[in-house]
């Protein structure tokens, strides 16, 4: 199976609303096929710093876009049941007229959310322990009108979703997966998988994601998978932005941004996620990105 290639925006709810409005229509006037938004209570790594919500920051989204998908990138288990994120997910794709997509994660032990609004912060296995249950149970829960299930973990008793999805035959799920036991619920419960390199040299980043995308076609052939069945989402971070005022090198340097798009789609990823810019003079180079080098990188894939 062919896939598209498809280009993300991950924008941060961390702006004034009207700027926050004004940046997802802005993504979507580049051409951009896709914004998300992440999913904390707060700015987990910094606290004190304004935060919007995710899911109504969505909703409101979706009605002020008309053509670009949405996406959380990635909503965190532990912060909500898996019927209540069901019943969002679905809300928005109607809101959206069908333009959802739900990404899901574990969240990280450091992230001082589940303290704040007091609930349990699972060690890291148990989220991955959860996660499997909670990702299959949401999928129940977003293809059929009823859905009864009984886990270690989660449960549902007759849950009715009326509406069901907008799209059919589900809302599309995304998984952030970057160890074995969460790739392994990827390609069993996913629609598409996300992942990401930390290293600071970008040369070590495309290694280390050219091997995990093996990795993934391995275990998707153990499990009895089409590999292709599957797409492959990849959030290029830049470690070295945070230490350097937010400037993201990708942007200064357009050559080493067509350099991991063309190498990481030669070895299966069908979608790129990038970072909105947070340095206001990165900005026209983020616009020459959407204006000329998205439909060049777009045309070569579909040769």
């Amino acid at each position: 199976m062919g896939h598209d290639l498809r280009f993300h925006v991950l924008t941060l709810p961390n702006v004034r609303w009207e700027e926050a409005r004004e940046r997802v229509q802005h993504v979507e006037s580049l051409g951009f096929d896709i914004v998300e938004v992440g999913d904390h209570f707060c700015d987990w790594a910094n606290p004190p710093a304004p935060w919007f919500e995710a899911w109504t920051s969505l909703a409101a989204f979706a009605a002020v876009t008309s053509t670009i998908r949405l996406a959380t990138c990635v909503a965190q288990i532990p912060l909500r049941s898996p019927g209540v994120l069901a019943h969002q997910a679905v809300t928005i794709d109607h809101i959206s007229g069908g333009r959802f997509e739900l990404g899901l994660g574990t969240g990280i032990t450091v992230d001082p959310s589940t303290t704040m609004i007091g609930q349990p912060n699972w060690s890291n296995a148990e989220r991955v322990a959860r996660f499997g249950e909670y990702v299959e149970l949401v999928g129940m829960l977003l293809s059929q009108d009823v859905t009864s299930y009984q886990g270690q973990y989660y449960s549902a008793q007759g849950a009715v979703m009326n509406p069901s999805s907008y799209q059919s035959p589900r809302i599309p799920v995304m998984v952030a997966a970057l160890g074995p036991k969460m790739m392994e619920h990827t390609a069993r419960f996913a629609d598409i998988w996300n992942t990401m390199s930390f290293d600071a040299d970008f040369e070590a980043q495309l290694v280390e994601l050219t091997e995990r995308a093996a990795a993934m076609d391995a275990l998707c052939a153990r499990l009895g998978r089409e590999p292709d069945t599957l797409r492959r989402s990849v959030l290029l971070f830049d470690a070295e932005a945070r230490g350097d005022g937010g400037r993201i090198r990708y942007y200064d340097d357009h050559e080493l941004f067509v350099k991991l798009v063309r190498q990481l789609s030669a070895v299966g990823y069908t979608d790129i996620g990038v970072y909105y810019p947070s340095v206001a003079d990165q900005l026209p180079a983020f616009e020459q990105l959407g204006h000329e080098l998205l439909p060049m990188l777009r045309s070569e894939h579909d040769r």
